[in-house]
């Protein structure tokens, strides 16, 4: 009697553990998207905006954003539907190079989490974000895989902090040439 009442808790302990180590929860990835723009905000989902996406439908919610942004319907699905390729290898060694690093904290101050109190925690769920969607993707990437494997539920972006990066750069196309282009040669060749 002795004997089972003291493997009893022992059991229990290692069943418990198994369940964990075994079956670790699984990552939530994001299915809202909270734009800020000064005191307003709105959220969309990552849902719909992947319809937009592919066939252009739009729920209430998305269609008064989409006409604030003052493009067209073609542009903004060309901008989410535009696919980067680059090997997750090459990636990597990217986000955890120094400019990475750069170009992730200030990412992290447009892009984040809803409970952001740090540059790092922005920076890892970035890091995280790119690579998932990297993955799955087969190194193919947009920004629905990239907001699909981001790995918190909500979203944040913030369109005060994009408007500033925008005045420094004078297009988007620009910049994802330079950082595209000059950076991988180098990483490529390490």
């Amino acid at each position: 009697m002795k004997f089972s009442k003291s493997l009893f808790p022992k059991i229990f302990l290692i069943v418990l553990t198994n369940q964990f180590f075994f079956n670790p929860p699984k990552v939530q990835s994001a299915e809202k998207i909270k734009i800020i723009y000064s005191l307003f905000s709105r959220t969309v989902t990552v849902d719909s905006l992947k319809s937009f996406a592919v066939s252009g439908n739009s729920s209430k919610s998305l269609r008064r954003i989409l006409n604030a942004t003052g493009s067209s319907d073609d542009e903004i699905k060309s901008v989410l539907n535009q696919n980067f390729e680059i090997p997750i290898t090459i990636a990597s060694k990217l986000i955890y190079s120094e400019i990475g690093n750069v170009i992730l904290n200030r990412l992290s101050s447009i892009i984040h989490t809803p409970r952001t109190n740090d540059e790092k925690t922005g920076t890892l769920a970035l890091r995280s974000s790119v690579i998932k969607g990297l993955y799955t993707g087969n190194e193919k990437i947009n920004l629905i895989s990239f907001f699909e494997s981001y790995p918190t539920e909500t979203v944040i972006l913030n369109v005060n902090a994009l408007s500033k990066v925008m005045n420094k750069v004078q297009s988007i196309s620009e910049l994802l040439e330079f950082f595209t282009s000059k950076p991988l040669e180098k990483i490529k060749n390490n």
